[in-house]
């Protein structure tokens, strides 16, 4: 694996801002997924002792406006991997809900640490396409300190960049290979950040075609990777879920047969996996059995997840003072 130097992660990207990877160049994103592989290979081999301790001292905050299961823990987990610390916020622990202003926010976190994530989407923006977004921007036009994005109503770049390297790791010449991100049913309405993330990164990362269709079992035939999930509709993400989430609800229910069975897992490629970001809805957007199949590789992509955010915190902090 090669001696690990501290200046090969404290680079031009230190104090830079994630809030899609549209705005980090290809050689950025491949030295964010070079380097994520090498704390992954350093960490099964080696166990904690052998990622070194990059952002000791270093403090992250994160400000959840929305829950997490996994971002919450894998950029956790990651500052303290890399001699850190994590401090999980939520709004009504600030004065953010009182009304203060997003300038006095990011001013006071940029003197108290070395970086901010912000995670603010669906129920917390009524699902309002782009108003979580501007939160996050809005933030980090005044923040010195890097400004990462935790999911928003648009992007999840932290999560597209695991759900690439995971896709990578199964193929390792991905170019030629079909990635679907399929519509599946679900009684619950998700938001756009991760479908979005996917869509970009993917043909960006390769030079990739982008392709659409409105026949999921046509979309799967010889397919390499199906991503099944549920998200809104444009209409709803437009005037909002409060005014519309009834409707769109009585919509999917046209859709129930829009799922991955076990027969249409049998359509794609005879190499073909089974990946989503998670929480998956089982028996809805996939079979139990595709879900828990050997091809499915929804626990080694929520895994990737740390690894990508450790690279994506030692890219971006190492070089704060």
């Amino acid at each position: 694996m090669g001696v690990f130097k501290i200046k090969d992660v404290v680079t031009d990207l230190t104090g830079k801002d994630l809030i899609t990877t549209q705005e980090w160049s290809v050689d950025e994103i491949r030295l964010a997924l070079e380097l994520a592989r090498d704390i992954k290979k350093r960490y099964i081999f080696y166990g904690v002792n052998g990622i070194p301790k990059l952002l000791e001292r270093k403090t992250f905050f994160m400000l959840f406006f929305a829950p997490s299961t996994r971002t919450r823990s894998a950029f956790e987990a990651a500052m303290t991997l890399l001699g850190g610390h994590a401090q999980y916020l939520e709004p009504r622990m600030t004065r953010a809900g009182e009304g203060e202003a997003l300038k006095d926010i990011a001013k006071m976190y940029e003197r108290y640490g070395h970086g901010l994530g912000i995670r603010i989407l669906d129920k917390a923006i009524d699902y309002v396409y782009g108003r979580g977004n501007v939160v996050i921007r809005e933030t980090a036009k005044w923040a010195k300190v890097p400004v990462i994005n935790m999911a928003d109503d648009m992007f999840h770049p932290t999560q597209g960049l695991a759900d690439y390297l995971t896709f990578e790791e199964a193929f390792p010449k991905p170019r030629g290979k079909k990635y679907v991100i399929m519509w599946a049913y679900s009684p619950e309405i998700r938001g756009w950040c991760s479908i979005q993330e996917d869509l970009l990164i993917f043909t960006k990362a390769t030079g990739a075609s982008l392709e659409f269709s409105n026949d999921f079992k046509a979309a799967v035939e010889g397919a390499h990777a199906v991503f099944p999930r549920n998200w809104a509709s444009p209409k709803l993400v437009q005037v909002g879920y409060s005014k519309f989430a009834e409707e769109e609800r009585r919509l999917y229910e046209k859709f129930r047969d829009w799922r991955v069975s076990r027969e249409l897992f049998d359509r794609m490629d005879k190499s073909a996996v089974l990946m989503h970001v998670m929480p998956i809805f089982r028996g809805y957007e996939a079979d139990e059995d595709v879900i828990d199949s050997p091809r499915s590789l929804l626990y080694e992509q929520a895994e990737n997840g740390l690894y990508t955010k450790a690279a994506v915190l030692a890219l971006t902090m190492a070089g704060m003072k």
